[in-house]
C-alpha cells in the first residue's frame, strides 16, 4: 500500500511531495559537494539520472519524501523523508537543506512537524535518526526536536573512502507527548 505524501505547513515552510518540474532546482542544491559529504544517501556530483531514480523510488510504501519549500514563494530549499518501517512501529527521519539555506532553522522547524505527523497521524511508537559525528549541527537540531542520544557506532559507514562514526538519536511517543 503506498502512502500519499501529505503536505505539511509551519509557520514559515510548506512541506509538499516533490515534483519533476522540482528538478532544475533540485540538482543544484542537492548537488552540492557540502550536502553530500553529511548525508549517507545522496551521491556526488549527483545528476538528472538520480533525480529520475529518486522520482521513480517516490512510489514506495515505506517511505514519505517531503520537498521543504518557503511558504511565501514556494522556493525548494531542501527535502525530508521518514522511511518506514512498519513491523516495528517506527520510522528513520532524514533531511537535508540547501547550502545558501543553513543556518536559518528550516531544518528544525521542518523535522518538528515531520515527527508530529509521524506521531499523531501514523502512530509510530519511535522515530530516529542518525548523522556522521563530524556534522555537530545535526545533532544539535535532533536534540532541538526533543531526540536523546542512543549511542555511537565508531566507523561505522565508509564516505569517500573514509570510515565516519555514526551518532544515532531516537524520540519515542511517550516522551513527545510529555
Amino acid at each position: 500500500m503506498s502512502i500519499e505524501t501529505p503536505t505539511l505547513g509551519t509557520d514559515r515552510l510548506l512541506l509538499r511531495a516533490f515534483s519533476r518540474t522540482d528538478i532544475p532546482a533540485l540538482i543544484p542544491l542537492i548537488g552540492a559537494r557540502e550536502v553530500a559529504a553529511t548525508t549517507l544517501r545522496i551521491p556526488h556530483p549527483y545528476s538528472a539520472n538520480h533525480a529520475e531514480f529518486l522520482f521513480a523510488r517516490l512510489e514506495g510504501d515505506n517511505e514519505i519524501r517531503w520537498a521543504i519549500t518557503l511558504a511565501p514563494d514556494g522556493t525548494l530549499i531542501g527535502g525530508l523523508g521518514l522511511r518506514l518501517e512498519r513491523d516495528h512501529n517506527r520510522g528513520e527521519l532524514g533531511y537535508w537543506i540547501g547550502v545558501p539555506y543553513w543556518g536559518n532553522g528550516y531544518a528544525t522547524e521542518a523535522a518538528r512537524a515531520v515527527v508530529q505527523y509521524g506521531f499523531a497521524t501514523l502512530n509510530l511508537q519511535r522515530i530516529y535518526a542518525s548523522h556522521f559525528s563530524n556534522n555537530p549541527a545535526s545533532g544539535a537540531l535532533l536534540r532541538k526536536i526533543g531526540m536523546q542520544h542512543e549511542g555511537s557506532f565508531r566507523k561505522h559507514i565508509l564516505k569517500w573512502g573514509q570510515y565516519l562514526d555514526l551518532e544515532t538519536y531516537a524520540l519515542l511517543k511517550a516522551e513527545r507527548q510529555r
